[in-house]
């Protein structure tokens, strides 16, 4: 039987159909912009192919679109009928509890397959991307820890593992490890964003400011051709900018950069959950150092407005609700936390997150952009702990930090505002007396 690039054994009508599938699998993983046509190739050329099917489900709930579930859960059920081995059995069933809501019963089924099969390249890579939107980043860590001894140079791929050994040991802390890894990958391809993404975490993390934006300026060459992971990168780069106050920088990379309305990427999904965070947090950002955005609220929160009730992505509730917020739709913001109450009651993975974590959130920040700053600190307070499993790295979470710290001392309760700036000061290694958003507060707070 035909096998994939790692020597697993797939089911497939040709070898040239086992080439398309991992022509596809490498379009995943280096986040180039043609992998939905590299999928319909494959479709084409195989539309019988169990992996294929796995593919074209996980393909779906990528997008964190609720819209995109049936889909999702017709190509698991296809490869369950269709798998011709345990490891296409396992795929299957791992794929149908993701689209359930079942995030953890797919982890397991992951962790099960990689316990088996430490090559399978795509088990590796969506339990590293779940992982990631859970918010743990022990997990993430320990699978990737976990199958590294197994691979080398020599197999196809190795350079993915390379870069989420970085990511997952930066989001862990550890950025020794991390830093030497995410440069090893990117020495093995420059073209590698995850990798270069995961350097970025770390030059952010540790104030290297200038370094940074060297680093991401640099590798820019490389980057035709990628997917929306390049709005990823320019916010990035944003990020580096805002800590040196300049401004007008910030605002060209984000009109020219991660929100170009004329760009293809934003044009094909004009409302992917990662672009809205890049966008939303960065406007935050903003307006918090005293920076006129014009109208870039309006845009995304007629998005908002359209995906209430879509509560797939935790970590990109608050950042519709930013937008909501801003632009003073307080009818469409008290719809949004219905919808959210009403998932809460559902079954599955993200229930408990949305109670715990996303509702007060969300709530925090619809009373923050309101002028009421007591109740925002008093309904986000007990989430402070747990928000984290929404998701997002230490670098996205920071905007809810911010917001936090705002209300806070808006509303002159400085122990919730030593006690953020003690969480943020133990949690990043750069003080902050030196970060942008901290700063005031860490002056004006007795220590």
């Amino acid at each position: 039987m035909p096998t994939d690039a790692q020597g697993l054994t797939i089911t497939a009508a040709s070898d040239a159909a086992a080439a398309a599938y991992d022509h596809t699998i490498q379009g995943y993983l280096k986040y180039r912009a043609d992998g939905g046509q590299r999928l319909k190739a494959l479709l084409d050329l195989d539309a019988e192919m169990p992996m294929a099917q796995v593919l074209k489900g996980a393909f779906a709930m990528l997008t964190y679109n609720a819209a995109h579930l049936p889909r999702a859960r017709e190509a698991a059920a296809a490869a369950a009928r269709l798998a011709g081995n345990d490891r296409e059995r396992m795929h299957a069933a791992a794929l149908a509890r993701w689209a359930e809501g079942d995030l953890d019963g797919a982890l397991g089924a992951w962790e099960a397959i990689l316990a088996a099969h430490a090559h399978d390249i795509l088990a590796f890579r969506l339990h590293h991307f779940s992982a990631f939107w859970l918010g743990r980043a022990g997990v993430m860590l320990r699978a990737v820890e976990g199958v590294a001894p197994r691979w080398s140079a020599a197999i196809p791929g190795y350079g993915s593992i390379l870069a989420c050994r970085c990511f997952a040991n930066e989001e862990a802390g550890n950025y020794t490890v991390a830093e030497e890894a995410g440069r090893a990958a990117v020495v093995l391809d420059p073209a590698d964003l995850w990798a270069t993404h995961g350097v970025a975490h770390i030059l952010e993390m540790q104030g290297r400011r200038g370094e940074g934006i060297a680093w991401l300026r640099g590798l820019e060459p490389h980057w035709e051709g990628g997917s929306n992971l390049l709005h990823h990168l320019w916010w990035h780069r944003a990020m580096f900018h805002i800590e040196r106050g300049e401004h007008d920088e910030v605002l060209a990379l984000y009109d020219r950069g991660f929100r170009n309305h004329g760009s293809a990427l934003v044009q094909a999904m004009p409302d992917l959950y990662i672009d809205v965070q890049n966008a939303a947090s960065m406007l935050f950002r903003l307006q918090r150092q005293g920076v006129d955005v014009g109208d870039r609220w309006i845009e995304l929160a007629d998005k908002a407005e359209a995906r209430i009730g879509d509560c797939l992505s935790t970590f990109t509730l608050p950042h519709w609700m930013m937008a909501l917020a801003a632009t003073g739709r307080t009818q469409a913001a008290a719809r949004m936390l219905d919808a959210m109450r009403e998932a809460a009651a559902q079954p599955g993975t993200i229930a408990p997150i949305l109670r715990d974590a996303a509702i007060p959130v969300c709530e925090a920040v619809l009373a923050h952009a309101q002028g009421d700053h007591a109740r925002a600190v008093a309904v986000m307070r007990p989430a402070i702990g747990v928000m984290h499993r929404m998701g997002g790295s230490h670098a996205q979470q920071d905007v809810l930090e911010q917001l936090f710290l705002d209300a806070a001392m808006k509303a002159g309760a400085e122990e919730d505002a030593r006690m953020l700036l003690e969480r943020v000061a133990g949690r990043h290694p750069v003080p902050p007396e030196r970060r942008a958003g901290y700063a005031a507060a860490a002056r004006a707070v007795r220590h």
